[in-house]
């Protein structure tokens, strides 16, 4: 195979057959509706075969599109083409410096004195972080200076610019959410802003193993149906590419594209500073006199490159989705950047491409085994958008974006109903307790602690009558038997009267702290100011203090005369939730606290405090409780998806005899293990209205904001700025920047003053990113509960097929 193929027969082949009628069928009416709620998936179907490329295309990505120097090297030996139509040149050094050099000044049509402006912020602060939200999601710097007009303060970007460059970048900034940025010229001093659509990119979080990133790109793609063209390879004879060896001397001058490889691609790759990409690396000097750096490689290999920097979960049907997602969007938004030389760049304004260090063997298997397939709708590739966390639900593309696209509708971010839990669900064969009567509600709870703790209760199913009976001696001394052994002390002697208040205080009193304990820490006076109800002058002298003792800490209980009934037997439930509420404040009774994760074949994972994942398996005859508000109930089965805060109690074999759960604070939605599937921001109203300044201009002083509509899944798609002149409205996928919010997904708080004056709004939300089509932590969800890759896309993306293109 040659070491260089011709780029034109390839892009011959790749236009043909994408141009091939069976590719492009017409478009059918688009719904007229949304579907809000999916069904299950159908049984993954056969991979529809349409018009198929002869070969793999390869694919362009601007790795750096403003250098004034780069390294290329590799660890064999380099080697350099000049012409696509030249055999490669073996080069004596194995590392080169290349920089431009300008032969004639720029023509006066291009003159660079253009930047880029977002102005409005009300302090430096609010500046200084907007600078860092624009560095973290396009690599571009912002400089920070007040505007003396307005007090205000601005950015600035991009100085020196041409008009186009300057239009370019404005455009990437709205791409990534700025929408607010404008032109300026410090010849003119003038300025403009866009007037196309704006898509606002979504918001990466922080590099760690949660991967918040999520792909852009504007629905109203610039090669909307997929159809490749060549990119054009920019050179011009008053701009060269200066070649240097490791020393100063000079090695050629170029002014045409150089590609750069290494003799041994596989095993030894070129680098661009010091970073390996498979392909090779293109470098010419662009019209703006800086460099241009392309990495050419196959779409495989790009795909490999991306899919770990989107998704880095580790389920690999989720990683196949992403995948294709990633293939799919490569080839409907190829040549979006034709005019500067390449299709893609490396960032969230296209996908994030990492190249070959940042490859993973489980993510390279995704692609392996997805290899050429595509998302297509009526035979076209889809605009495959994908979003971080999408908050439980995506959303219709129009209410984000401006183009309705039949596939890119509002979906739950869950398999329909009860199927979805089936993985998570840990069984009993143990029936609940038998009680009906509230005031006993907590004692299937005390009852069920007690017994896998080794109290014998006489009976394997708690009931109310059985509760509400008077406990027998033998009853009682084997109970306070259990605690003197679980606490350590000698059994104390137990008198036939311990059936009742006063005696059973002070034998439970002294089997769990020893002897003494109430009688040396409360004087007399302590005593008789507890014992101050109605009957307490029938309590003995011997066991007053022991009966202030838990009464003063809430373990025994009056009745609702206001009488303790010293002289009556205790009922089992009294005394059985004293000494349960007792042992458990003590923790005497091994509970442990923890964590879970899904469950899986009724076995669990539990995290405990310690941070250690310890998985167990939970007995046939377990005690099963879920937490509904305050109250704990018995339950003959549990759903445990993750993320539930549980204690747990572990028998003699290590497995699981008691368990109770809470529900995740995150919900049971598919995006569930996302850190941002909930979140809170507040902004001061100053803060409000320098964020929102553009929008409101003519309003006069902000007063309020109001949620005029929301979309298909609830997201704010009209905010109403409410002014002391008027009112003004911020629609569509702005909302979310204009506020600097993680998503527009949200409700709205209002702080007042002692006025009754608004002085501030707190946003509670959900997800981050815009919210449309794929939602990435979603898929790991779905893939966690069984889902296919191919089931996964199609719960995303609405009548999608899969298309194998090569």
């Amino acid at each position: 195979m040659p070491l260089f193929p011709c780029s034109k027969i390839i892009a011959f082949i790749i236009a043909y057959a994408l141009l091939c009628p069976t590719l492009l069928l017409a478009q059918s009416e688009r719904e007229s509706r949304p579907r809000r709620i999916q069904s299950l998936p159908e049984p993954a179907a056969p991979v529809t075969q349409t018009a198929r490329l002869s070969a793999e295309p390869t694919v362009r990505i601007g790795l750096a599109t403003n250098a004034r120097s780069v390294t290329i090297s590799t660890s064999g030996r380099l080697m350099k083409v000049a012409d696509e139509s030249a055999a490669p040149e073996l080069l004596s050094v194995a590392r080169v410096r290349i920089e431009p050099r300008v032969l004639a000044p720029l023509p006066p049509s291009q003159g660079s004195d253009f930047s880029v402006e977002i102005q409005g912020a009300a302090t430096r602060v609010d500046a200084e972080r907007a600078a860092r939200e624009i560095k973290e999601q396009t690599n571009e710097s912002a400089v920070v200076a007040l505007d003396a007009q307005t007090n205000t303060w601005k950015l600035r970007l991009g100085g020196n610019l041409s008009r186009a460059e300057a239009d370019e970048l404005r455009e990437h900034l709205e791409d990534a959410g700025f929408v607010s940025a404008t032109v300026t010229s410090a010849r003119t001093n003038s300025s403009s802003t866009g007037t196309g659509n704006t898509q606002p990119g979504a918001k990466t979080g922080a590099a760690n193993s949660s991967s918040t990133r999520t792909g852009a790109g504007n629905p109203q793609s610039a090669n909307p149906q997929g159809i490749t063209r060549p990119v054009s390879r920019a050179s011009s004879p008053t701009r060269a590419a200066v070649v240097y060896a490791a020393g100063a001397s000079m090695l050629f001058t170029s002014y045409a594209p150089v590609v750069f490889a290494s003799d041994d691609e596989r095993n030894m790759p070129v680098r661009f500073n010091e970073k390996p990409y498979r392909g090779r690396l293109e470098v010419f000097a662009n019209a703006q006199g800086s460099l241009t750096v392309v990495n050419v490689l196959g779409m495989e290999d790009y795909v490999r490159g991306v899919v770990p920097n989107e998704l880095n979960y580790p389920a690999i049907e989720a990683l196949k989705a992403q995948a294709v997602a990633a293939r799919t969007y490569a080839v409907r938004n190829k040549n979006q950047f034709a005019s500067q030389g390449f299709d893609l760049l490396p960032t969230t304004r296209s996908q994030v491409y990492g190249g070959l260090s940042t490859e993973q063997p489980l993510a390279t298997r995704a692609v392996e085994e997805t290899r050429g397939l595509i998302a297509t709708y009526q035979g076209a590739p889809i605009n495959a958008l994908y979003t971080s966390t999408c908050g439980g639900r995506t959303e219709d593309s129009e209410n984000i974006f401006a183009n309705a696209e039949p596939y890119l509708r509002a979906r739950e971010c869950s398999i329909e109903g009860r199927a979805a839990f089936a993985p998570f669900i840990v069984k009993t064969s143990r029936e609940p307790a038998e009680i009906r009567e509230d005031a006993n509600l907590q004692l299937a709870r005390d009852t069920a602690l007690l017994s896998v703790n080794g109290f014998s209760l006489g009976s394997s199913r708690i009931t109310d009558s059985w509760l509400s009976a008077g406990a027998t001696i033998s009853e009682v001394r084997n109970w306070i038997a259990v605690v003197a052994r679980m606490a350590r002390n000698p059994v104390p002697a137990i008198t036939d009267d311990a059936t009742r208040p006063p005696a059973f205080s002070t034998a439970l009193a002294a089997a769990l702290y020893g002897e003494g304990r109430a009688d040396t820490l409360m004087d007399a006076a302590d005593v008789e100011y507890i014992l101050s109800f109605r009957d307490a002058a029938d309590i003995p002298a011997r066991n007053r203090a022991d009966v202030a003792f838990l009464l003063r800490d809430g373990y025994l209980s009056l009745y609702p005369d206001v009488s303790l009934r010293p002289r009556e037997p205790m009922t089992r439930a009294r005394m059985l939730h004293t000494i349960a509420s007792l042992m458990e404040a003590r923790g005497k009774l091994l509970l442990q606290k923890g964590v879970a994760k899904p469950a899986s074949a009724g076995a669990l994972v539990l995290r405990s405090t310690k941070s250690r994942d310890l998985t167990v398996a939970v007995a046939s005859d377990a005690f099963l409780f879920r937490a509904f508000g305050t109250t704990a109930y018995q339950m003959r089965s549990l759903t445990v998806v993750g993320g539930e805060p549980v204690q747990f109690h572990l028998n003699s074999r290590g497995e699981v005899d008691y368990l109770e759960v809470r529900p995740a604070a995150d919900g049971a939605a598919a995006e569930r293990f996302s850190p941002f599937t909930n979140w809170t921001a507040e902004l001061s109203l100053g803060e409000a209205q320098a964020r929102l300044s553009r929008w409101a201009r003519g309003t006069g002083q902000l007063t309020d904001l109001r949620i005029a509509a929301r979309g298909s899944s609830r997201r704010v798609t009209d905010l109403e700025l409410i002014g002391t002149n008027g009112t003004a409205h911020v629609r569509g996928g702005r909302i979310r920047s204009a506020l600097g919010l993680r998503e527009q997904l949200f409700v709205i708080e209002r702080r007042y003053d002692d006025t009754g004056r608004i002085t501030g709004f707190t946003f509670t939300g959900r997800g981050w990113g815009h919210g449309v089509g794929m939602c990435q932590v979603g898929a790991y969800g779905m893939a966690r509960a069984g889902l296919t890759y191919d089931k996964i896309l199609k719960a995303y993306y609405t009548g999608i097929e899969l298309t194998k293109l090569y």
